[in-house]
């Protein structure tokens, strides 16, 4: 078995959902492994990992909207308010998603289905630069 790291720097534009597909399709295929499993990690909690359709944009966008109704920025609901109205909710949809994920490499790529990709969800309204571990372990 061999293990392998590599850290991506994501810069966001606030709320939204960031490609990571390629970046990281990218990484795994210069490792040359035919076998293995990827670890994605955020390192935040106001930000998350979601593996979701890359094909049509209004399905990322309907996400989003989704999100905003079902967790709103209303700081009468938290205790938590010290760096705005979106810090507790960033936590909140941070809890509700993913913080890491798992893929398997088969064939020397990703095992992701025709039209999944992997997203950085940043929850916070302003910019931020979000790190992004891989860990790939390989036969």
């Amino acid at each position: 078995m061999r293990q392998a790291t590599h850290e991506i720097t994501v810069p966001t534009r606030g709320k939204g959902f960031y490609d990571l597909t390629r970046e990281i399709a990218s990484w795994v295929d210069s490792q040359k492994t035919p076998t293995g499993l990827l670890t994605v990690f955020c390192r935040h909690t106001s930000a998350s990992l979601v593996i979701q359709e890359n094909a049509d944009p209004d399905v990322v966008a309907d996400l989003g909207d989704f999100f905003d109704r079902l967790v709103p920025e209303d700081t009468r609901q938290y205790r938590h308010t010290a760096e705005g109205p979106d810090d507790m909710t960033s936590h909140i949809r941070t809890a509700l998603t993913n913080a890491q994920l798992s893929i398997p490499v088969h064939a020397g790529q990703l095992a992701l289905g025709t039209w999944q990709g992997i997203y950085l969800f940043e929850h916070r309204r302003v910019p931020h630069r979000r790190s992004i571990v891989l860990h790939l372990l390989a036969e």
